[in-house]
């Protein structure tokens, strides 16, 4: 990945540091309309693939690594997408200090960081507290669609929404398939791509917020 020959795209790269309290989506994206987030964007692969299956939809990325960020908002600003916007920041973050109550339609988490060992499991991102932080956020109907390799990570997720499950807050519902899957996946990103190769399953679940 050539970082110097990537383009940056200012009306679809984010600045962090422009952000001044809770983000306005609408003036944002220059229009009203359901807000999809993807948390952990990557090279932005299903992103691209959701964006232009759904131009009447918002899309909004995060993603921590510059690298990858970068790629991403090259990737979106050559296809000429104007309801795409990324941002480099830590996820839970800004959801939590700028992200508005009831503004996310749908908050996809595809392929998260597992932290495999059992010391660094607070690392993890799909907790108790910022499940907490994506409810506040999420609209009445609003879906979280999850997808992960790791089959322990997967336990756990399962173990958080049972919780609030139970609270009566969230319902099962079914994983909506991103439009960029091919046949045999679920997801259509790069690390299921690479995961399937290696014939490592993916573990899919989605919840709906009361």
């Amino acid at each position: 990945m050539r970082l110097k020959s990537l383009q940056e795209y200012p009306q679809i790269a984010i600045p962090f540091e422009t952000l001044n309290g809770r983000v306005d989506f609408a003036h944002l994206f220059g229009r009203s309309g359901a807000v999809h987030v993807e948390i952990g964007s990557g090279k932005g692969t299903s992103l691209l693939a959701e964006a232009q299956s759904h131009p009447e939809i918002n899309y909004f990325g995060i993603e921590r690594a510059n690298k990858y960020y970068r790629y991403a908002v090259d990737r979106m600003g050559r296809w000429g997408l104007n309801n795409v916007r990324l941002i480099r920041a830590d996820a839970a973050e800004l959801v939590e200090d700028y992200f508005p109550d009831a503004s996310v339609s749908c908050f996809h988490i595809y392929f998260p960081d597992p932290w495999p060992k059992k010391r660094h499991y607070k690392r993890r991102f799909f907790c108790d507290e910022n499940l907490a932080q994506l409810l506040r956020c999420l609209i009445p109907g609003g879906i979280i669609n999850i997808a992960t390799d790791h089959e322990d990570y997967f336990r756990q997720m399962s173990e958080v929404l049972g919780r609030i499950f139970e609270a009566g807050i969230m319902e099962w519902t079914d994983f909506i398939r991103p439009a960029g899957a091919r046949d045999g996946e679920q997801v259509g990103a790069n690390y299921e791509r690479k995961y399937l190769k290696q014939g490592r399953k993916t573990y899919i679940l989605a919840a709906r917020k009361k």
